[in-house]
């Protein structure tokens, strides 16, 4: 086995480890779904870092970057404005009230926040949760596949086997705590490779006296006036989506303490702008150093640019970062997908009255069940990573964000609203998508964010007042 592999498969057996640890700390429900709020910190933050950024920041947003310039900055930072708020507007409130109300999933917590008895939102909720999540994750897989054939040589097809599996296998087994725990860990090895990859590329690039052509270094593109205006817009409207994920808002739920979010929300602010900077930085570095023509797919990028500027054993390490950020937001979803299956459908909805044992057996065995079916559709997925994730961040983040957010901070908000808002952001989402027009005129993310907004508020304002 060459030097390479052979670091890569020293870190599959790192996560797999902490999978069986966790098997020994998941006993309930709670504990599989949100880790029995037991979270430290530390963990949580590290955790929510590493689940918020997929594949698609050291594969898709480098690409990106290297396919179409310097425009892409106000993606990186829309993303970090994004964790921003999410963090000061969501964390806190979120963390308090889903307590309180005792749920363990964000459908559960719009059903039992406003105490209703049909189970209709949560029903919408979760389908929601299922239908952009099932996309998310093939992304993921499909990320696997790229970064390990254009790293190792392994087809495209074995690839995404091999990160199914193993990100199947020690969810399964340890459920929200392996989740969080290989999290932590992998969003250290991915801040390495933000960090050390652009410094060294960087100084290859200057070292080799190349230059930029200009159509790459204006911040707008090739637009001007309103459309250089709206292309600023589309970038930074990426920040929307961080209020609606319930992948990384879960977080929030699970930390031990409510007054320790103080400490978590700086630790994930700073670990973003590295982040961010890296992998945008990967991109410039590698349109400078190598030409368009040499790579047939541009997220293939981080791999190649790692072959090419260090020692095997070390890039082994490195593109184990990309590895890492797939697995750590497939893990996420995938266990927010299983969740909803086993807490929002079969425990609530069906009211099945079920022992401890029996019903975390369920959550594993549909855990099971939807990897296998997000590796399926992964296989017949022929879109880039980015565009794939673009499209289920916009719609999570329209459906859930402006449901989320005023249900935390307006009192008027009541379950009408908060169903016509999630109702309006998954459809125009699915509108904007199928009629590319629209998004000539109006950024996507734009457009169903401010949507779904209005819908809550009008059908708050336009029912019955939720009582406070």
């Amino acid at each position: 086995m060459n030097t390479i592999l052979f670091g890569f498969f020293i870190y599959l057996l790192i996560v797999l480890g902490i999978g069986i640890w966790t098997y020994r700390l998941t006993k309930t429900q709670e504990d599989f779904i949100i880790a029995g709020r037991k979270l430290n910190p530390i963990v949580t933050a590290f955790s929510e870092r590493a689940s918020g950024e997929s594949a698609w920041l050291l594969l898709g947003l480098p690409g990106a970057v290297f396919a179409i310039g310097l425009i892409e900055i106000w993606v990186a930072l829309g993303c970090i404005i994004g964790i921003i708020l999410a963090w000061y507007l969501i964390a806190s409130d979120l963390r308090i009230k889903s307590e309180e109300n005792g749920a363990l999933t964000i459908p559960e917590f719009f059903s039992r926040n406003f105490g209703l008895e049909d189970r209709k939102i949560e029903l919408l909720a979760t389908f929601i949760v299922i239908f952009f999540y099932s996309f998310y994750i093939s992304a993921q897989f499909n990320g696997a596949g790229k970064t390990l054939n254009v790293s190792f040589g392994i087809p495209h097809f074995t690839g995404m086997v091999i990160g199914a599996s193993v990100i199947v296998i020690y969810t399964l087994l340890g459920g929200f705590f392996a989740v969080a725990w290989t999290d932590f860990f992998q969003a250290i090895i991915m801040i390495i490779t933000l960090v050390i990859l652009p410094i060294v590329g960087l100084f290859a690039f200057l070292k080799s006296g190349n230059s930029l052509d200009l159509s790459f270094k204006t911040l707008v593109g090739n637009k001007r006036g309103i459309d250089a205006l709206m292309g600023v817009l589309g970038g930074l409207s990426w920040a929307f989506g961080y209020l609606g994920q319930p992948h990384t808002i879960v977080r929030f739920m699970a930390i031990k303490d409510p007054r320790k979010i103080k400490t978590s929300r700086a630790i994930a602010i700073w670990w973003s702008f590295p982040a961010f900077l890296g992998a945008f930085l990967i991109g410039v570095v590698g349109r400078g150093l190598i030409s368009q023509n040499t790579l047939k797919d541009p997220e293939q990028l981080m791999p190649y640019l790692a072959t090419s500027l260090f020692p095997l054993w070390l890039a082994g390490i490195l593109i184990s970062g990309a590895i890492a950020a797939m697995m750590s937001t497939a893990d996420s979803q995938l266990l927010v997908i299983s969740s909803s299956f086993s807490e929002d459908i079969y425990h609530d909805l069906f009211r099945r009255k079920i022992s401890e044992k029996a019903q975390l057996f369920a959550s594993r065995i549909i855990t099971m069940l939807v990897g296998v079916a997000a590796f399926i559709l992964a296989l017949l997925s022929k879109h880039l990573i980015f565009a794939t994730v673009a499209f289920a961040w916009c719609g999570l983040g329209a459906s859930f964000g402006p449901a989320l957010l005023l249900t935390l901070k307006w009192k008027k908000t009541n379950k009408n609203g908060v169903m016509l808002g999630m109702l309006t952001g998954f459809l125009s989402t699915i509108l904007w998508k199928l009629v590319p027009l629209l998004n000539e005129l109006i950024n996507e993310r734009i457009a169903t964010f401010a949507l779904g907004t209005i819908g809550v508020i009008l059908g708050s304002l336009l029912t019955t007042r939720r009582k406070v």
